[in-house]
């Protein structure tokens, strides 16, 4: 194929329009209003596991970012009133390529007052199944503890250290890297050899209450603070979503995004001012809501059989 060619079949671009349409009258349906937020911002996601691309523009000294994600933007939305918000639009990371990944990507994510987590993951199994064209597809919800002992044979919560470096490195990790790996490191390399890619062979499979330390943006889980109230959506052993029953304290926010700012430099890696204006907006109060992002290029591969995102991109990276 001749590189100006688009590396999506013409089928699966109409596809992709039609399952557009599809989230546009689905969430116009139950009142959730549509926005826009910008790609470029000031301040960074400070998150380890994600590389943020940096713009210089003219005249400006300080770096400006693509971002990785709405959900900033749209926090501050919610702060400021706007009830139930969904956006889909192109974010970027920029370490991310390969059949699943392309560093430009279509994100859906949407914000949804007064749902509980239970309630939001109904709604995007709803939605999942209809992009999906399987409206009877079945939904099985399992906590992380039970994945992960169903599939890697250990209690992620309660094992000790030492099971899950032996666990790594039967994964092919080495010694040196399986010592000096923190317990969230070694969990993320064996969910993701083990785990994940056992999930949702026949179901749209929801994994919910992760490690406390997994947080993120999440609250914890009152019942039990050893977890918080964030899942995760797989199909196929693809992941599909993540979603949070979102932390609304300003004070916690900001402990967390100074841990994450300590692991960045302790790896090596850049580290940025944190978001103020986020912040802020906590402080003048975030409603009590659950939100979610959803992959919508990998629910498009899985709705159209495609082996790799270049079938449902219209131009990837390399033809960009």
């Amino acid at each position: 194929m001749t590189p100006w060619r688009p590396t999506a079949p013409i089928a699966n671009l109409h596809r992709r329009a039609d399952a557009l349409r599809y989230t546009r009258e689905f969430f116009r349906a139950r009142g959730v209003l549509e926005v826009e937020t910008p790609a470029l911002v000031n301040a960074p996601v400070s998150d380890v596991n994600i590389d943020t691309v940096r713009a210089m523009l003219p005249g400006r000294a300080a770096p400006m970012f693509l971002h990785t994600s709405p959900e900033y933007a749209m926090k501050r939305l919610l702060a400021a009133g706007s009830g139930d918000i969904f956006q889909i639009c192109h974010v970027f990371r920029g370490a991310e390529r390969g059949r699943q990944h392309n560093p430009e990507f279509t994100m859906l994510e949407w914000y949804r007052l007064g749902f509980p987590l239970e309630d939001l993951m109904h709604e995007v199994a709803e939605l999942t199944r209809g992009i999906l064209g399987d409206v009877k597809l079945p939904v099985e919800m399992l906590t992380y503890r039970e994945a992960v002992h169903r599939h890697a044979g250990f209690d992620p919560l309660e094992s000790p250290d030492a099971e899950l470096r032996d666990k790594a490195r039967e994964l092919g990790l080495g010694d040196r890297e399986a010592q000096a790996a923190s317990r969230d490191v070694l969990l993320d390399l064996i969910v993701g050899a083990r785990v994940g890619p056992a999930l949702g062979a026949d179901a749209l499979t929801f994994v919910h209450r992760y490690p406390a330390s997994q947080a993120a943006l999440a609250r914890l889980d009152a019942d039990d603070p050893r977890v918080a109230l964030r899942f995760e959506l797989y199909h196929r052993g693809v992941e599909l979503a993540n979603g949070y029953h979102e932390l609304a304290s300003a004070a916690e926010q900001r402990a967390r995004f100074a841990a994450d700012q300590q692991s960045r430099e302790a790896r090596q890696l850049p580290v940025n001012r944190l978001d103020e204006n986020l912040l802020a907006a906590l402080d003048a109060g975030l409603p009590d809501c659950a939100g979610v992002a959803l992959g919508f290029d990998r629910v498009l591969m899985l709705a159209s059989g495609a082996a790799t995102i270049d079938e449902v991109l219209a131009f990837p990276m390399e033809r960009a």
